[in-house]
Order: C-alpha cells, then structure tokens, then sequence
C-alpha cells in the first residue's frame, strides 16, 4: 500500500462534511509529487457516514479504549463458552458500563472536532461497539479506523457448548458405555429398546441451543432498549431539575424585588405624610400672615395712608374660598393705589 496510515486516519478523523474536499486536495497532492499510484488509492477512499465516523474517531483519537473493549470482549467469549454464569453477569454489567462510557467519550470527540452533538446518531455507535464486543471481525475494522458504515449484531458471542458428564447406571438401566451393538448380561438385541439415531440426538441439541441463543438475543436487545430509554429518561429529568431550579430563582428574585419595592413604597408614604404634614403648617402660618397684612392695611388706611401693593403668590391653596378671597384683597389693593395716585 502506497498510502500511509496517517494520511488514512488523518481524512477518516475529518467530518464527514469535510471528507470529500480534504480527500480531494490529497489526491492533488499526490499527483503534485508524481504518485499517481497513490492519487488513485487516495481517490477510491469512500466517505463514511456520521455514525461510523464518530466509531472512527475512537480508534483514531483514543485506541486504548478500543483496546480495553477488546479484552472485555476475550473475557466475555471465555466466560460464555465456560458458562460460568456469575461472572458473565458481571462482566455483562461491566459491558454496559465500558459502552456507555466510549458513547459519552464519542459525544466529546465529535464537540472537539467542532460539530454539534444535538442530533448525533449515538444509538448507531452503540449498536456498533456492542457488536465489536460480539464479533472479532466487526472488531478489527472498528480498529481500523476506517469503518465506512455502523454495524449492528443480533446476539453475543459463540453458542455455547454442553458440558457432558459420565452418567453411572442404574441397575437394569442402560451404562452410556454400551456401544449400539452391546447387550448387558442376560439381554438380547433384540429385547433391548431401541436407542434413538444419533442425528435425530444432534439435531435435538442444535435446535436447543438456537432456541436458547435466540432467547438470549431478544433479552439483550430489550436490556439495550432500556438502557436508551434510561439514559434518555436521565437527560429529560436533568433539563426537568434545571427548569425548576430556573424557576424557583426567578420567584426569588422577584420576591426580593418585590421586598425593595413595597420597603420604597413605605419609604415615599412616610415621606409624603412628614410633607403634608409640613404643608399644613405654612398653609395656617399664611392665613395668620394675611390676617396682620389686613389688619395692618386697614389701620394704615384708616390713618390716611396708602397700603402698598400686594400680587398673591401663585401657590395653590387648599379651597377655592381662599383663592377668592386672595383675588378680592388684590383688587382691593391695586384701587387704594389707584385712589391714592389721582388725589396725588
């Protein structure tokens, strides 16, 4: 192969959107160095959808993880051919946990790779790592780092194999070490019941273990479906307890606002009445001032003198009556000046 591993992982690591054009400008620059061999290598690489290249990008970025995936994989073969069942539960969770974690890693390549990770196909990804726990072959193109397509797989693993076990016999019954041929003592071929064919035994067996694997198969995928429905269940209620504690800080704050606003309010009223209060005062202090203007005025006027013009204050006054009497006093005033120019 004329092409390196970089150069493939480097274009298998870019977004699918930008696959073709950087795949293209590589062909340019092979055939800028005279590679025409590796310009066509570098052409018949295919773009890989969105699922597959998140896939990529584990074994691109982060291949000790595969390689952790890969050795739970040994495990759980080993384990299922044993049928050591305590420890396949075991390393049943332990598979959903190791999955679970390459997806939440993937959602982090994809946001560093600068892609948004609203609407990623994260369902496809975990079928296909499941798969590659199931099947070495699916495994090694995970590896590869150059998957074009997701994967998914129906079961997990090989069937399993029976385990046999010598069975003794019991007196008058049949040993497993009688051959199709052998009587025990005092029997004959013929009076002996006749042992079923050993196909028809085998294909008993087969049927039954298909029968078992198909079952396993339906639980697994149910168990997946799940475990989906959990995770998405745990995002709804996260964004859920985010929503209320949004809300609850915004009545807090408004309960506060609402606090400063009613100790303003309190404030202006108490303000409001020293002023009124204050207004009442000068209101009498001018009645009673008036009152001496008056007076003082009739007494000058009655000794023959001019009282002095006087022009109210614009002021409002607390009745009509008063504005009344004002005008009637202003008037007063500006005649007695008046009478007082024309005798002069």
């Amino acid at each position: 192969m004329t092409v390196g591993a970089d150069l493939v992982w480097r274009l298998y690591g870019e977004p699918p959107e930008r696959f073709t054009a950087a795949r293209d400008r590589a062909v340019a620059e092979a055939r800028a160095r005279g590679d025409a061999a590796g310009a066509k290598e570098i052409a018949a690489l295919r773009k890989p959808t969105i699922a597959a290249w998140l896939v990529n990008l584990l074994a691109i970025r982060r291949p000790e993880l595969l390689a952790d995936l890969a050795a739970l994989a040994g495990e759980m073969r080993a384990a299922q051919r044993e049928l050591r069942g305590a420890q396949l539960r075991e390393l049943s969770a332990q598979r959903r946990r190791v999955v679970s974690s390459l997806v939440a890693e993937v959602r982090t390549l994809a946001g560093a790779a600068g892609v948004s990770t609203a609407k990623l196909p994260l369902n496809e990804v975990e079928d296909t790592l499941n798969a590659a726990l199931s099947d070495e072959g699916i495994a090694a193109s995970v590896r590869s780092g150059r998957l074009l397509r997701p994967v998914s797989y129906a079961g997990f693993g090989e069937v399993p194999r029976p385990r046999l076990r010598l069975v003794t016999a019991e007196p008058g019954a049949a040993s497993e070490e009688d051959g199709p041929g052998r009587a025990r003592p005092g029997e004959t071929r013929t009076s002996r019941p006749r042992r079923e064919e050993p196909k028809a035994g085998a294909r008993r067996r087969e049927a039954a273990r298909e029968a078992e694997a198909a079952a396993r198969r339906a639980l697994e995928r149910a168990e997946r479906e799940a475990l989906r429905e959990r995770e998405q269940a745990d995002v709804d209620l996260a964004a859920a307890e985010d929503a209320e504690r949004a809300a609850v800080a915004a009545i807090a704050d408004l309960t506060e606002r609402i606090a400063a606003l009613q100790a303003e309010r309190a404030e202006a009223e108490h303000e409001a009445g020293r002023r009124r209060l204050a207004r009442r005062t000068a209101e009498r202090a001018a009645s009673a001032a008036r009152r001496r203007h008056g007076d003082a005025a009739a007494a000058l006027e009655a000794a023959g003198g001019t009282p002095g013009p006087f022009v109210e204050p614009a002021a409002p006054f607390a009745d009509g009556g008063g504005r009344k009497a004002a005008a009637r006093r202003g008037r007063a005033d500006r005649g007695g000046a008046t009478k007082a120019e024309s005798g002069a």
